[in-house]
């Protein structure tokens, strides 16, 4: 298995010389795809059912928009982070462990239950029955098999984390590298977003399920959710610098300072729910306050990359043909528009989604890039270098920019969020052209979504090939 081109693939490729290895990487990859093309269906429909004069040549059903809004929702945010979580903690408990992890097995079976949880998620917006309820953070159907989808999930999930966390354990101390180390501490937030959910629970028990209910059960470990994809993110933009410059863009201590301080800013969040009343205004604001923590450490590692390269001479000279950097270069930028966009929401019209759209899209423009240029590679699966690659990275980044910008000018003009159709309002011309650039932006988006998946899912489906027609 040859790895050559590049210390980080060569460091990887080593690791994962075991070829159950790279099948449990090769199931979280194909999940991580599918929940991808999953949400992407969904946002297409969505888009449609809220764009002037479209919204009227389908007759949409009335519960339509709300399950189809939590479908999209826990595909894009819930399973598609968590997935390629999975494959970060299957690449970091090899690396860590020398090729040689304990509970070998957890991630098999991890995996299979994840697929199972899926399954659970997806049924009940199909069937007649389960209400939506667009709660905050994960919003849900409330429906037996949708909460049963959701623990299934979780646990899933856990048994690579505690097989990654049993490696420190065995003596063999932390791993060196950003993209290990971030994967480390995604894992820990993870265990705190799972104890967070099950004191809300606890809380909560006996209560019938409704609106409220799932508000207050996902508030506070849905805020650590966002801590865990951040941090995937610091890890990936560390990843995709060193696969595609020469040299150290990033100082080692850059990344993992960031992903420490995320972790350590994470750490009270449990104790929210023995300091304050349970879901009194001071816990929910408590929360809250934890997110202004996010920004830091991410501005930082994008300013501190920038100026790196900016001080090695032009830009032009950078390797912007590179799907694997113009992933890189597109994610800081749609990333930091989002946390612009963040500036100004209220919670009450369309500028809330522009913004967490925005930031949603830059992190998985990253996790685009870490397809190509780490996870295909590694197991001997890249896809041939050409011109649809950038397309499809040129075409999602733009089209998501686009859409967001819609959002953020409907919003302005009072659009509201979380409705479709005639229940929208629609009447200052402010707010149409808005969600008509939204409904559009989504097309473009979709269009390198759908590439990005056909490229990636046939790679997965074929035969595997020499990892060295990694993108260059």
């Amino acid at each position: 298995m040859r790895m050559d081109h590049s210390p980080l693939l060569a460091t990887y490729g080593d690791a994962l010389s075991d070829p159950a290895a790279r099948r449990e990487l090769r199931g979280w990859c194909a999940l991580a795809i599918l929940s991808l093309a999953v949400a992407g269906v969904f946002a297409l429909l969505l888009a449609l059912s809220r764009t002037p004069g479209v919204q009227n040549w389908v007759p949409w059903p009335a519960a339509f928009f709300g399950k189809g809004l939590v479908v999209h929702v826990v595909f894009a945010f819930i399973v598609w982070f968590l997935a390629v979580l999975g494959a970060f903690l299957i690449l970091a408990a090899w690396r860590v462990s020398g090729g040689r992890p304990r509970l070998a097995g957890a991630g098999r079976v991890g995996l299979f239950l994840a697929g199972i949880a899926c399954v659970l998620l997806f049924v009940p917006a199909l069937l007649d029955r389960g209400e939506p309820t667009l709660n905050n953070y994960v919003p849900a159907i409330i429906d037996p098999l949708y909460y049963a989808g959701l623990t299934v999930l979780a646990l899933g999930v856990m048994l690579p984390v505690a097989r990654l966390l049993a490696a420190p354990v065995a003596g063999l101390g932390l791993p060196p590298d950003d993209l290990s180390v971030a994967a480390l501490g995604a894992a820990v937030v993870f265990c705190l977003a799972l104890i967070c959910f099950g004191l809300a629970y606890g809380e909560l028990a006996g209560q019938v399920p409704s609106y409220a209910f799932n508000e207050e059960l996902f508030w506070g470990g849905g805020h650590l959710l966002q801590f865990i994809s951040t941090i995937l993110l610091v890890g990936t933009w560390a990843a995709l610098a060193r696969l595609t410059l020469p040299g150290e863009v990033l100082p080692g201590c850059v990344a993992k300072g960031a992903v420490v301080f995320l972790v350590v800013s994470a750490l009270p969040a449990p104790l929210f729910y023995f300091i304050f009343p349970p879901f009194a205004a001071e816990q929910t604001l408590a929360f809250s306050g934890l997110l202004w923590a996010l920004g830091p450490p991410t501005l930082v590692v994008a300013v501190v990359g920038i100026l790196a390269l900016c001080r090695r001479g032009r830009l032009a000279a950078l390797p912007w043909r590179n799907p694997v950097f113009l992933s890189l270069a597109l994610s800081v930028g749609v990333f930091g528009l989002g946390g612009v966009l963040g500036m100004f929401i209220d919670g009450a019209d369309t500028r809330t989604p522009a913004h967490y759209h925005a930031v949603i899209a830059g992190v998985t423009l990253a996790f685009m890039g870490l397809f190509l240029g780490l996870f295909l590679p590694l197991m001997e699966r890249a896809p041939r270098p050409g011109r649809r690659l950038n397309f499809l990275v040129i075409a999602f980044a733009a089209g998501q920019t686009l859409a967001c910008v819609g959002l953020f000018v409907a919003g302005g003009h009072g659009a509201p969020r979380k409705v479709a159709g005639a229940a929208q309002g629609l009447v200052d011309v402010g707010a149409i052209v808005g969600m008509s650039l939204n409904g559009l932006g989504a097309l473009v988006a979709v269009a390198g979504g759908l590439v990005f998946i056909w490229v990636a899912g046939r790679a997965l489906l074929g035969q595997p090939a020499s990892a060295d027609q990694a993108p260059s």
